[in-house]
């Protein structure tokens, strides 16, 4: 009781001091271009939440894991999405697009990866792990289950190293799985950590540890860093894997908004999706514990709880970084006119395909 008032009292005070609608709603961003509402809507046919996108060496494509435990295949307007893949047999049960109490027994596949040497196509599976399925598709097989002795938790997103046979992956959080994600981001957990797997010796390394929910991965096109997605803290970090700083961690940028993944384009710039911008009232969160954890308190559901955090308004915000970390753009759909809640930004062939982890559909956006 006492601790319910003394959340109550300070989210009262908050209010008296800033105009709620201030508080909450998502901010401006310098250089924006607010274009992303012109893109091309792909609905998946009977499908929810297309999290991650990748084409195969031939250009076939796009593939995207959705939330029923699926991966789907794009075969064109004819054909429209084909069943590629699954990450567990045992489906009887997975029936319904989207059913988070199922994620642990179906599986949710995030960030997906092809090995342009072999063609199989790895998985980071939220619940599973990290899964490898070949070129034809069908049941995916185990990878990565474990680091140290404790198992992967929240397994997320990876990038491959081809001249080196090694996949980076993250697991965000050793205390919660993906649908209790807002606790990872609300309770200040920073138990997330970033691995190293190599394909030769089946060794796993951490390399990083204590990361505020570890996301997006990319390498750099010369592979001489890594870009890690911290969503909690709105930083994208650097870890340096070769020359004199190898081994050395610093923030590359700090982005306007909670950074979902983060894919490389031929030019050796990054696309960070936002899942959503930073309002006020979410850095002022984020950057408190104390305060996510009185918020936990007040008995709101995921939805609320997710709205306040999101600034109640969907949105799209999409950055685009150099190789030195400065931001070079800024692509936006403000009032959620076509796209929201993106996880992803894809740039081939002078178009931007655009995921969403909440969405039916990708947009396409012609650059």
């Amino acid at each position: 009781m006492k601790s319910g008032l003394i959340t109550a009292a300070t989210l009262l005070a908050l209010f008296a001091f800033f105009n709620p609608q201030t508080l909450f709603s998502p901010p401006h961003l310098p250089l924006s271009k607010d274009h992303l509402h012109a893109a091309q809507i792909l609905h998946v046919t009977g499908a929810l939440g297309p999290e991650s996108l990748v084409f195969d060496a031939q250009g076939g494509g796009p593939y995207t894991g959705v939330a029923d435990g699926r991966i789907l295949k794009w075969e064109g307007e004819d054909r429209g999405w084909t069943q590629f893949a699954v990450t567990t047999s045992n489906r009887s049960d997975c029936v319904r697009p989207f059913a988070p109490e199922l994620e642990h027994i179906c599986g949710r596949p995030l960030g997906l990866k092809f090995d342009k040497k072999s063609g199989d196509l790895y998985i980071a599976d939220a619940y599973l792990g990290l899964k490898v399925v070949g070129p034809t598709g069908g049941l995916a097989t185990e990878v990565v289950t474990e680091a140290e002795g404790q198992p992967l938790h929240f397994t997320n997103d990876m990038d491959i190293s081809e001249d080196e046979d090694v996949i980076y992956f993250t697991d965000s959080s050793t205390m919660f799985q993906r649908r209790q994600f807002m606790l990872v981001l609300l309770s200040g957990d920073k138990s997330g950590r970033l691995m190293k797997y190599n394909k030769s010796t089946k060794e796993v390394t951490v390399l990083l540890r204590g990361l505020a929910f570890p996301n997006g991965v990319a390498l750099s096109k010369d592979g001489s860093f890594l870009l890690v997605a911290e969503t909690t803290t709105f930083r994208i970090l650097q870890l340096w894997l070769h020359g004199p700083k190898a081994g050395q961690v610093n923030t590359f940028a700090v982005v306007p908004g909670f950074p979902d993944n983060v894919r490389r384009n031929s030019e050796g710039h990054f696309w960070v999706a936002l899942h959503a911008k930073g309002s006020p009232f979410a850095k002022w969160i984020s950057s408190n514990p104390w305060a996510g954890k009185a918020m936990l308190k007040l008995g709101l559901n995921v939805k609320q709880l997710h709205s306040s955090i999101a600034g109640g308004k969907p949105h799209a915000a999409a950055v685009k970084l150099s190789d030195k970390g400065e931001i070079l753009e800024v692509l936006e759909d403000i009032e959620g006119k076509t796209l929201k809640f993106i996880s992803e930004v894809e740039e081939r062939d002078g178009k931007l395909w655009i995921a969403s982890v909440l969405m039916p559909f990708i947009g396409i956006y012609g650059l």
